[in-house]
């Protein structure tokens, strides 16, 4: 970990993920990074100058370290893909009915755009956040760098053994080991082999990356409970990363139509989709998913800027069936706490699963 530590202690091995699009707030990063945990804020979506007032907003809050996350844009892509606009321009009118369901006008030609790379890596630097997260690719050499220049710890969420070691030789200083279970976008970015079979179980996947690499890793998806904590550090695991486990404590951002729908019965499962942003998430399935899902072209972030008008208005009618209700496989075991007790809770459950 070339001398550096990652800001939290063996006693509190809970990391809240970030949750773009609302789910992460400076007060759920102070209350969790205050109750001794490791609290996020999520970059995606957001200006620079937004997250610069969250940091803020968070260090009024806590003196505690925390965590900023931001978005890698695929620096390999064509800009003007051949078929891109055409692909979405096809989905557009698809979604034509949608739009006049809920009243809105769908944006004539979504563009590729990279989530403001250079200023919120700027900004990163210029606030010395304590921990930089990375997801879906590694941050180029020179990111890094500056970054460790800075005195930031550096965390890259991948998929794969092979995605694993290519954040270490990135410069990650932790690995965030993502399963299929996690709610939200997967952060695979490279291609795993043909052969390769992801195990549905975290911990599994937790052995295998700790066989690939032998940096800190952190296990992240599907995880909700102290028991569920202790199972993955036994596997190999520094820490334990939950989201969906915090998206109904009152500092979480989610909007209450989707805190609502995570303890409504008609929502018997969850489903992966790109029906919403072009790129493979996990989420409660809803009639939206299952109309559009077959058709969704697979151009990220081009369907999100699509989607995202019609997703806010189906919130503001209280209307779940067209949200983009991201969460993990263990939903129904979410819990109306505060974060922060949350956080204690976690730990008592670590230490009676440990006993």
């Amino acid at each position: 970990m070339t001398g550096r530590v990652l800001p939290f202690g063996p006693s509190s091995p809970i990391i809240q993920a970030p949750m773009a699009g609302g789910g992460s707030t400076p007060a759920l990063a102070a209350a969790v990074s205050g109750a001794g945990g490791l609290g996020f804020l999520a970059a995606g979506y957001r200006t620079a100058q937004d997250v610069r007032r969250e940091i803020a907003a968070v260090r009024e809050r806590t003196d505690r370290p925390f965590g900023v996350s931001v978005f890698v844009p695929d620096f390999e892509v064509v800009r003007e893909e051949p078929g891109a606009a055409a692909a979405v321009a096809r989905y557009r009118e698809e979604l034509a009915p949608e739009a006049e369901r809920y009243g809105v006008t769908l944006p004539e030609a979504p563009a590729w755009d990279d989530d403001e790379w250079d200023a919120k890596i700027d900004l990163l630097v210029d606030e010395r956040v304590p921990v930089a997260g990375f997801t879906f690719g590694c941050p180029p050499p020179e990111v890094t760098a500056r970054l460790h220049d800075a005195g930031a710890v550096i965390t890259i969420m991948v998929n794969t053994p092979w995605e694993a070691v290519a954040a270490a030789e990135a410069g990650a200083d932790a690995v965030v080991v993502q399963s299929s279970g996690a709610g939200g976008h997967q952060a695979a970015f490279l291609p795993p082999p043909p052969s390769w079979e992801a195990p549905d179980d975290l911990p599994e996947l937790v052995a295998l990356v700790r066989e690939a690499t032998d940096v800190p890793l952190v296990a992240a998806g599907g995880i909700m409970d102290g028991a569920d904590v202790a199972a993955v550090l036994a596997a190999g695991a520094v820490a334990a990363q939950l989201g969906t486990a915090f998206l109904r404590t009152p500092e979480s951002g989610a909007h209450p139509v989707h805190k609502a729908a995570l303890a409504d019965p008609r929502f018997t499962r969850t489903a992966f989709t790109r029906a919403f942003s072009g790129r493979t998430a996990r989420g409660l399935a809803n009639r939206f998913m299952a109309e559009h899902e077959a058709s969704a072209p697979a151009y990220y972030p081009q369907v999100h800027h699509l989607t995202k008008g019609l997703r806010r208005a189906a919130a503001e009618h209280g209307d779940p069936e067209a949200m983009a209700l991201w969460c993990g496989r263990g939903y129904r075991r979410c819990r109306d706490l505060p974060a922060a007790a949350l956080v204690e809770t976690l730990m008592k459950e670590l230490a009676a699963a440990r006993a």
